[in-house]
């Protein structure tokens, strides 16, 4: 079990905005213990940035990439960057 710290950027495209899928990954991150946030995007995507132990990033970017029960997630980009501990918890940007 990896329990180095890490951030990761994640966009998603498909059916993701107005169906609950925000919600879905606050959930998600809040129950890892994730911090950062996730936010609608004008192009239709949602952009998540979040910090924590790598394997429970892991863990939650599959998560994501499967999808909430009302979601179509039909693309999946994620990155791996150097944690910069900005966060204190993880919350929904508008």
């Amino acid at each position: 079990m990896d329990d180095k710290l890490a951030r990761v950027e994640i966009v998603v495209t498909g059916l993701v905005q107005g169906v609950g899928f925000r919600y879905f990954i606050l959930r998600n991150a809040l129950d890892k213990g994730i911090k950062g946030y996730t936010q609608n995007l004008f192009s239709g995507e949602v952009y998540t940035i979040a910090e924590g132990k790598k394997h429970l990033l892991e863990e939650f970017a599959e998560k994501i990439k499967i999808g909430s029960q009302h979601a179509h997630v039909h693309g999946f980009n994620v990155k791996w960057v150097e944690p910069k501990f900005e966060f204190s918890t993880f919350e929904i940007r508008r």
